[in-house]
């Protein structure tokens, strides 16, 4: 069974497989008992190894060798915000990204984003990266949703562990490709605010943990 910090670097290094984070972008923490772990700063993925990865505390203190990624501020606020969160990823994902470089929130383009919680997928006012106004925004950009973009910067996702919120952080560039490809061919038709909350409502049951039994 593989530990909380190899978890935390399988999943790192997957999002970085995955197109959607270049070089040392992009971050990724879970929460434990401890703390929270958190990828280090300026450190390529494919080099990680459990020793590297920084234990951080609520007050912002951090354990290891390696000092914890820039934006370790907004994982801080986001797990004391929200207790369902055990796992973010941030990343710069190309359509992601694009659509934060024009400050564009995704509207309801389509049922599926009923998964991050409803519409619109909001984009975070921007701040310098790094910053406690930058966490600030972020978290004004998340009430109510498991997702939002990040202005001029890139996006978040969160979910209960961090192999849920690579999930999310994937569908989440997914999504904005969509949205950027249907702005292409015109503009998407947008559902209704019914359509979403009737999708948001079939997550709670399609979506749920499958079984194989009702």
């Amino acid at each position: 069974m593989a530990s909380p910090r190899e978890e935390l670097i399988a999943a790192a290094q997957a999002m970085a497989a995955r197109g959607l984070a270049a070089g040392t972008s992009g971050n990724v923490s879970l929460r434990t008992k401890e703390g929270i772990l958190i990828t280090p700063s300026a450190t390529p993925y494919e080099t990680l190894t459990p020793e590297m990865i920084p234990l951080l505390q609520p007050d912002g203190r951090f354990e290891g060798r390696l000092r914890p990624s820039s934006e370790w501020h907004f994982h801080l606020d986001i797990y004391a915000a929200r207790p369902e969160v055990g796992g973010i990823v941030h990343h710069h994902a190309p359509y992601t990204t694009a659509l934060a470089l024009a400050r564009r929130e995704i509207p309801a383009c389509h049922y599926m984003i009923a998964r991050f919680g409803g519409a619109p997928l909001r984009c975070a006012g921007y701040a310098l990266f790094g910053t406690e106004e930058l966490s600030a925004n972020v978290l004004k950009a998340l009430e109510g949703r498991s997702a939002c973009l990040m202005a001029n910067h890139g996006g978040i996702a969160t979910g209960r562990d961090v192999a849920a919120a690579l999930a999310a952080a994937t569908e989440l560039e997914v999504l904005a490709q969509q949205y950027l490809l249907s702005l292409a061919a015109g503009g998407p038709v947008l559902l209704s605010e019914a359509e979403i909350e009737d999708a948001v409502r079939q997550f709670a049951t399609a979506y749920r943990p499958n079984t194989g039994r009702d």
